[in-house]
């Protein structure tokens, strides 16, 4: 459906899954559209850019623009330090600082919901953004959606073949409210016509139904196969020791500094739920977690062993 005011947009990270599918809803909305990317990646009529070179990108957006909206959705491939720092917070502050300038009139970030309990080195970088963005005086929305359903399906081709489903200790400990990359798209256009004095600015959100944890997803796909799929159980204990013998080695070496950071990253994500934090209550909250869309996660999995879908699966979640 064609919207009655086009805007014109610049979109950042249009190779991920959730650019992807912004790219193609703004289209569809009949918006005009330009497209920045990291040297070494492609899209149809995009302009390849460091984005950390503040220079560079002013001139892209006077070559491509005016504009009205910078909808920024990337994120650092790797979870690394380095990485997170260079993408996360320094590419998205190059490209503010460059809006600004170019006298732009708003700024989407697509963020993570677990900046709500910073730990890991991405999430630091995330927030530190999300900080300067909330301080430059431009209009801005920043969403934290919960999960991607590309975070949970790396399991789904093993579970068909047979293997069992892999699960932190008895698999109730996390749950999450995933949202689809098509209706996260939607979600995010629809924050085109936020109004700039509205608050609050920072919006989580997850997709429709009830909070489902590791078990349930295993039941998903027991159900859906017709069969009884077994459980691994690894003990948390497992991972934190893991990272904390990592990071003793990490004083010294970088490569295993790196090796750390990731397994803290997934000692994180066994142990955090992705859902609202109540910090008077230091609780998740699944009810006050917002939902929206109607995309589910079994039918994203039904689509999945029926080979209609490719889980496409980054090196780590970033929620």
């Amino acid at each position: 459906m064609i919207q009655s005011s086009a805007r014109r947009v610049l979109l950042l990270g249009a190779t991920g899954t959730i650019g992807r599918a912004v790219l193609q809803e703004l289209r569809a909305q009949g918006h005009q559209v330009g497209v920045l990317l990291r040297p070494g990646t492609r899209v149809e009529g995009a302009r390849a850019v460091d984005l950390r070179d503040r220079a560079a990108v002013l001139q892209a957006m006077r070559d491509l623009g005016p504009f009205d909206t910078v909808i920024s959705c990337i994120a650092a491939r790797s979870g690394g330090a380095k990485d997170a720092w260079a993408v996360d917070y320094h590419a998205n502050l190059a490209v503010l600082d460059a809006a600004q300038e170019a006298r732009v009139g708003q700024f989407i970030l697509l963020s993570a919901i677990c900046v709500q309990k910073p730990r890991l080195e991405f999430q630091h970088a995330k927030l530190a953004f999300e900080t300067a963005l909330a301080a430059s005086g431009m209009s801005y929305v920043i969403v934290r959606p919960t999960a991607f359903f590309k975070s949970l399906s790396g399991q789904v081709a093993r579970v068909q073949a047979g293997k069992p489903f892999v699960v932190f200790g008895d698999g109730t400990r996390t749950r999450c409210k995933p949202i689809s990359d098509a209706d996260l798209a939607r979600f995010i256009l629809r924050c085109l016509d936020y109004p700039a004095d509205a608050a609050p600015r920072i919006l989580p959100i997850g997709g429709p139904g009830p909070a489902l944890a590791p078990r349930d997803q295993a039941e998903i796909l027991a159900d859906l196969l017709g069969r009884a799929v077994r459980l691994r159980r690894v003990p948390l204990g497992l991972i934190g020791g893991i990272a904390a013998g990592l990071g003793i080695l990490g004083q010294v070496n970088r490569r295993a500094s790196d090796a750390a950071e990731f397994a803290r990253i997934g000692q994180y994500y066994a142990t955090e739920s992705m859902l609202l934090w109540d910090e008077a209550r230091q609780a998740y909250d699944a009810e006050a977690t917002p939902s929206f869309g109607t995309e589910t996660l079994r039918a994203h999995y039904a689509a999945l062993l029926r080979g209609e879908r490719c889980a496409d699966l980054g090196a780590h979640a970033v929620f």
